[in-house]
């Protein structure tokens, strides 16, 4: 199953290894540039295999300068090595045998930063999804589980540091001014979680104690002299390992967990068993450089990559098409985690908000691809939102449909069932569906369909029959190799909520399938008759998003704003907000595309002005329900033929409107949300920092004047409320002299943390207008700019071309332009990275024709490059053909 040759690989054509291997000893003699691998493989042929059947493994870059079988050389006819593969032929046909292979590698050339590469004199590793075959031979797939013992050899003086997976064997000077150190994981593991860090690292350390009483070793290695900012992940950590015992039942299974902090990272972090590899934006932090949302990220990833510890590697996927079986999964798991540790309305419309942004634009798009894709031709292409957060999605609707206690049954059983095993989504459902007794046949769709279900509600209430009729109809768009679809099981939490706010009580529900307050939507029509509803009820429909659909249901403003004001779901109250916001925003974008001017309902200004002055809800909520839908999101609500600008300038002029009619309101909260004491990166402290910010940048558009963000720069005492400062002054005033200086202040404060740089580049990528191009241009020659480093190339190109709707879109093309340019350039360093970035156009055809032919032209560009990867490739030539 190769995905780096440009073939198309297909989920039916699965099937097992002809070998299976039984065990995986390997040595490397660490060089920056000449480092040797040596691979001792002991595989038996599966039974049945034909007996002339040949041993086939995978390869990259490679140079091969040692093959043997049962420690003899292999004759030169025996084998072939091709650019990609490494077949044997003439092997034993029952016993068991040894492959010997030894390799060469250089890291210090290894810019893709797959495989075992070097940087900043750390000897790293990246393995998921095909990087293995990087570092030797190997049947380089999640199916191929073994145990692996590692020794691992190199200078004592520059690498003191020699790690690995699972539990250290021990370690002893070598005479030579070399060293060695043996690693030994019991738990049999496929290839893309092995793992190797050597350098020279300071670290953390703490233990945590087990429910069954057993003590591990944690250990966090960071920069030397970065030890103190990694304190928080260490907590976060231990938080973690507490959480999944009580939750789930899941306790940690090594004698020591290492986490290691690098600074040039593809992801966001890597679950190696026992030893995680994360880029060190999600490790490194303290108040001065880090901003709550820092915090809440760190916590949350460390989370999930510890989660990881059972859904992935104890359990873990038969092929990579099952790809969200470990990681729907396991974000289902650290979003969990994250609602108990802070809000939990919050935490969910914080979901919401990015999966509506991120993977409703896929799913409507030529990158469409179902949770659990049939084919593809790069995997490495396949780590979208669809497979990650509607891979969540689903698994939040399995407990929804369920109930908690029959889904905790059935993870239970899952875990029981399978520890030990690579298996599929079937296997997956299968336990769910033995638990409950229920057939979950059409639920599974939500696997295999791609596309964002389209739900139609209207209602009638007959006052003298006491019943109020709900008409449902759903539909699935089209999407690229689907475009027919069979209806999809949609769970949809409900409330009904008469004139004084309390819930209307139902006598009896027909003509659907409720359990609790959940409405099984399962037919393309349904009609629901609630009866013995005393008088005219407003209908909650999709309470806290209970499945990820766009809702089409026309209700009153003044409907919206009676569920916005009484709803005891607060999610469905911010919901309610928004859908009083969106049409206003959409009427702006048009009112200024046609010059006439934009006007803004007073039920909103009256809904989000009541909401920011209610103290009774908490302040972070309250600062979510002031936050308007994105450009991004009024964009997505017109649905073609699109014009940022006029987006933008619409959006401006109702975010004047509700500061000019609540300039009271937030003038007081800025004062009474003052966090007094040492800066403290808790959900409350966090929330109160919000909506003070929040009510800061409304404050700056009624006054229209620099001079508030200004007190706020000079008066800040921490990152978050420096940076935010910072933002409203380059966004609203961006050739202003106050702005001016503040940037160039924050820059000489920060100019050696590289994390705090990022976010420098990042706010000046995201300055609105055309003249956003010719300021990123100019940042790509500063000193500072390091186009090696894919967090440095993510925070100004990544972030100008997904996060700057006007200065990306212009009109003359320019911007696609640019970023064709950049792709072509990145693609030869680092295919992964530029295959990322190029998807921030995957909603082009929504533009207008003119900007949309500028970005057909730019995609064109990109096709006509030499040599392009795989990677790179396969999205450009979707996004054409879509």
């Amino acid at each position: 199953m190769r995905t780096d040759t440009g073939e198309i690989i297909h989920l039916e054509d699965y099937r097992p290894t002809d070998f299976v291997l039984e065990r995986v000893d390997l040595t490397f003699e660490l060089d920056p540039t000449e480092t040797k691998v040596e691979a001792r493989l002991i595989f038996h042929r599966r039974e049945g295999v034909s007996a002339d059947a040949p041993l086939v493994l995978d390869g990259d870059e490679l140079t091969m300068t040692g093959l043997l079988l049962d420690q003899e050389e292999i004759a030169a006819a025996n084998y072939d090595a091709a650019e990609h593969t490494l077949t044997i032929r003439h092997l034993p046909a029952a016993a068991p045998f040894e492959i010997t292979i030894t390799t060469q590698i250089n890291p210090e050339a290894n810019t893709t930063l797959m495989g075992l590469y070097r940087t900043s004199n750390v000897y790293c590793t990246q393995c998921e999804a095909e990087g293995f075959r990087r570092i030797t031979y190997f049947p380089d797939r999640p199916d191929v589980l073994a145990v692996y013992t590692v020794n691992i050899i190199a200078d004592k003086a520059s690498t003191p540091l020699l790690l690995s997976n699972g539990n250290y064997l021990g370690g002893a000077g070598m005479g030579d001014g070399r060293h060695f150190a043996a690693w030994f994981d019991p738990h049999p593991k496929p290839s893309y979680l092995f793992a190797l860090v050597a350098g020279d690292l300071g670290v953390v350390e703490d233990t945590f104690t087990t429910l069954s009483g057993r003590e591990v070793a944690l250990k966090i290695y960071v920069e030397h002299g970065k030890e103190p900012r990694a304190t928080y992940a260490m907590d976060a950590l231990k938080r973690s390992m507490s959480w999944d015992e009580e939750r789930f039942g899941r306790e940690y299974d090594l004698d020591i967990f290492m986490i290691v902090a690098v600074s040039d990272f593809n992801m966001g972090a890597m679950e190696n068993k026992g030893l995680n590899v994360f880029n060190d934006k999600y490790v490194l932090a303290d108040p001065e450089t880090a901003t709550d949302a820092d915090y809440a990220n760190i916590e949350a990833i460390i989370a999930h990559e510890y989660f990881h510890n059972w859904t992935g590697n104890r359990i873990t996927c038969r092929d990579w098409f099952q790809l969200c079986l470990k990681e729907g999964l396991t974000v289902y798991r650290d979003h969990e985690f994250s609602a108990d540790q802070r809000s939990r309305t919050v935490k969910r419309i914080a979901e919401v908000r990015h999966l509506k942004a991120e993977q409703f634009p896929e799913d409507a798009g030529p990158l469409a691809h179902p949770v659990r894709p049939t084919k593809f031709r790069e995997i490495n292409n396949f780590y979208t939102t669809t497979v990650y957060e509607k891979g969540s999605e689903v698994t939040r609707m399995i407990a929804t449909v369920l109930g908690a206690d029959l889904f905790k049954k059935g993870m239970d059983l899952y875990f029981e069932r399978h520890d030990g095993q690579a298996v599929t989504i079937e296997d997956f459902v299968a336990c769910f569906a033995e638990v409950s007794k229920r057939d979950l046949t059409q639920f599974s769709l939500w696997y295999h369909q791609a596309g964002t279900p389209l739900v139609s509600a209207s209602t009638a209430y007959d006052a003298a029959r006491q019943t109020l009729t709900l008409s449902l109809e759903q539909m699935v768009p089209p999407t690229p190799g689907q475009s027919s679809k069979e209806p999809m099981h949609i769970p949809l939490r409900i409330g009904l909520l008469l004139e004084d706010g309390t819930e209307a009580q139902v006598t009896s529900v027909s003509g659907a399938e409720m359990t609790g307050d959940v409405l099984h939507l399962v037919e393309r029509k349904q009609t629901v008759v609630f009866a013995g509803i005393t008088s005219r009820p407003v209908l909650s429909l999709n309470r806290g998003f209970s499945a990820p659909i766009n809702l089409h249901f026309e209700q009153t403003p003044a409907d919206r704003a009676h569920i916005a004001r009484y709803e005891s779901d607060l999610f469905a109250r911010w919901q309610a907000l928004n859908d009083l916001a969106l049409p206003n925003l959409v009427a702006a974008a048009a009112s200024a595309k046609a010059g006439k001017p934009v006007h803004c309902d007073a039920s909103l200004i009256d809904a989000l002005l009541a909401a920011a002055a209610d103290g009774d809800l908490e302040p972070a909520f309250r600062a979510q329900a002031l936050s308007l839908p994105s450009e991004a999101d009024i964009a997505r609500e017109i649905g073609g033929n699109n014009d940022p600008d006029a987006i933008h300038a619409g959006r401006q002029q109702i975010m004047s409107a509700i500061a000019k009619a609540g300039q009271t309101i937030f003038e007081k909260l800025t004062d009474e949300m003052v966090v007094s004491g040492p800066f403290s990166p808790d959900a409350a402290s966090a929330g109160r920092r919000a909506l003070r910010n929040t009510a800061l940048s409304y404050l700056v558009y009624a006054e229209n004047q620099p001079a508030r963000a200004v007190d706020a720069f000079n008066a800040a005492n921490n990152m978050t409320d420096l940076s935010q400062a910072l933002t409203i002054l380059a966004h609203r005033f961006p050739e202003s002299a106050e702005a001016a200086q503040a940037l160039a202040t924050f820059k000489a404060r920060f100019a050696d943390n590289a994390l705090v740089i990022d976010k420098w580049f990042t706010i000046q990528a995201t300055i609105p207008g055309a003249a956003a191009l010719n300021r990123v241009t100019a940042l790509m020659a500063d000193p500072l700019f390091n186009g090696s480093n894919p967090n440095r190339v993510r925070a100004l190109v990544g972030t100008f071309a997904f996060s700057n709707p006007t200065g990306f879109n212009r009109a003359d093309g320019e911007g696609y332009r640019f970023l064709a340019r950049q792709i072509l350039d990145i693609d030869t360093r680092n295919p992964q990275l530029a295959a990322r970035i190029l998807t921030s156009m995957r909603s082009w055809r929504s533009l207008e024709d003119v900007r949309a032919g500028h970005a057909r032209n730019a995609l064109r560009d990109i096709t006509a490059g030499k040599k392009l990867s795989a990677d790179v490739s396969d999205i450009v030539e979707r996004m054409l053909k879509g």
